[in-house]
């Protein structure tokens, strides 16, 4: 047997896979002249809620095709979190949130930065080789 909240339920995650989809959390690059491109990141957050009943009476079996009541809620968040700035072969995470606020997320934010640097500096410190040059 066939109820409509079955039908309910279909109805709306169709609609909700339409307006949302993978170009929702990551969006489609855009690419500038100077050829840097900048990628959107989302979080997306769901919230979805239904309920329904037949309607019996003393003349009609629950397994019958009886008068159906009910009804569905949905609500979707699309918060932005960050942009990813492709520039050659770096890339690099720009934030949306607010600046960390604790003296261990503010580490995790540069620790790619301060890699990098830490690269550079043991690289300049190599000696040279003749064949190098």
């Amino acid at each position: 047997m066939n109820h409509s909240i079955s039908e309910m339920m279909t109805s709306s995650m169709e609609k909700l896979q339409q307006l949302v989809d993978v170009n929702t959390i990551v969006g489609k690059p855009i690419t500038t002249p100077e050829g840097v491109t900048i990628i959107p990141v989302s979080k997306v957050k769901i919230g979805m809620g239904g309920g329904g009943s037949d309607f019996t009476t003393k003349t009609m079996k629950a397994d019958r095709d009886n008068p159906f009541g009910g009804g569905m809620g949905c609500g979707v968040n699309i918060d932005p979190v960050a942009f990813l700035v492709v520039r050659g072969e770096s890339v690099r995470m720009l934030p949306v949130a607010e600046p960390a606020s604790t003296t261990l997320d503010r580490l995790v934010e540069q620790a790619p930065d301060l890699l990098d640097k830490l690269a550079d500096f043991l690289d300049s410190r190599k000696p040279k080789r003749e064949n190098d040059e």
